[in-house]
């Protein structure tokens, strides 16, 4: 095929691309057009209209100045994410303490080119969320895949002793962990903490994306003397905003301070910094918004049992099941089906979303059906 440039057969691997990115492909879940889609873990309720008002009156004020640059350090936006932490994280912290960016990824990636790297390692215990590799990856940070349990939870022995073998420069916690669901106490988190220091010491991330979801507490507080100790955030999940992009972090001041280091100049938009402080105003319908959820996901663990699949346990807005023979095939079923879940590279388990009670009501009408026809 000949381009506009008139190169024929020019591709991607003709590019003097880097090695380590050779043979891969981008992050992505299908984008189909089905009536029932459960498979990115979306919030499945639009705003609500109050706060759409808010929104546009926000961003009317910010769209005045939009010939001047936004707030560099995002101030008024840091505060008052320090004050919902505070209030629902259990912990008090400050602005000083709190960054934010253009979703939980680019925080990820401001932390790993901060302190990985060339020549550094990170470390995560998989299957966890495939954009930590993937980021670490693209940052140019050496990636180490640690060990988990045959039932998804930290083996905190077999963690410590990777940690002591390898030295990482980061180490991933996710909890809740996606894609299974499973959430980290924090005594596991504490020991592994231990762990990086006596190795390095190292940077300890914990990945809390969907802790609103969870039966325990976020693990915020740990933070507290420990200043190698982070905490990242999202806006996605919870708020309902996925489409906005606003992550953010909790941690000593130094690292606030480290990742200012790397961030691009004026990252955060002037309508992004207006849009998430509208939603902040709103904090209390949304998570009404997320009990809501919470319910339906303990539903459909139940449903789910009910019918005959194994489930874990899950803290999060998700639910994974299986176990299935091939779960590709598994998943076309169900997409034949008009219900669209998340194969994410887990042999013999699918991921759903919990989603609306009348989407998770078709949900398990495809998966009772998949269930005769593999009994049959």
């Amino acid at each position: 095929m000949e381009g506009a440039d008139g190169m024929t057969g020019f591709g991607l691997d003709d590019l003097p691309l880097r090695d380590e990115l050779r043979g891969k492909s981008p992050y992505g879940a299908p984008q189909l057009d089905v009536p029932v889609q459960l498979n990115t873990n979306e919030n499945p309720y639009e705003l609500p209209e109050p706060l759409v008002r808010r929104i546009a009156e926000r961003v009317a004020e910010a769209a005045r100045t939009l010939n001047r640059y936004p707030d560099r350090d995002a101030v008024e936006l840091r505060t008052e994410l320090a004050a919902y932490l505070t209030r629902t994280g259990k912990h008090p912290v400050g602005k000083e303490n709190v960054w934010a960016a253009n979703g939980s990824n680019e925080v990820l990636q401001q932390l790993l080119q901060a302190f990985g790297g060339p020549g550094r390692t990170a470390i995560g215990f998989e299957p966890s969320y495939s954009m930590h590799a993937l980021i670490a990856r693209g940052t140019g940070t050496g990636w180490i895949s640690g060990p988990r349990r045959e039932d998804f939870t930290i083996d905190v022995a077999a963690a410590r002793r990777a940690i002591a073998e390898h030295a990482p420069d980061v180490v991933f916690i996710t909890s809740p962990n996606n894609p299974t669901g499973t959430a980290v106490d924090a005594g596991t988190v504490l020991a592994l903490y231990e762990a990086a220091q006596a190795a390095k010491p190292s940077l300890v991330v914990v990945d809390e994306a969907y802790v609103e979801f969870s039966h325990r507490d976020s693990l915020l507080p740990l933070i507290e003397g420990r200043p190698n100790l982070v905490v990242s955030r999202t806006m996605s999940k919870a708020f309902g905003a996925a489409g906005l992009r606003l992550g953010y972090l909790a941690a000593h001041p130094a690292v606030v301070d480290a990742v200012q280091l790397v961030r691009l100049p004026y990252h955060l938009s002037a309508v992004t910094q207006a849009t998430a402080l509208a939603a902040l105003e709103h904090t209390d319908t949304l998570l009404g918004y997320v009990e809501q959820l919470k319910a339906e996901r303990d539903r459909l663990v139940a449903e789910l049992r009910a019918i005959g699949y194994e489930v874990t346990e899950s803290d999060a807005n998700f639910v994974q099941f299986g176990r299935f023979e091939d779960s590709h095939t598994a998943w076309q079923r169900i997409l034949d089906q008009g219900v669209l879940v998340r194969d994410n590279g887990v042999p013999g388990w699918l991921r759903v979303t919990a989603g609306t009670p009348q989407e998770n009501d078709a949900f398990l009408e495809a998966v009772r059906a998949l269930k005769k026809e593999q009994q049959a």
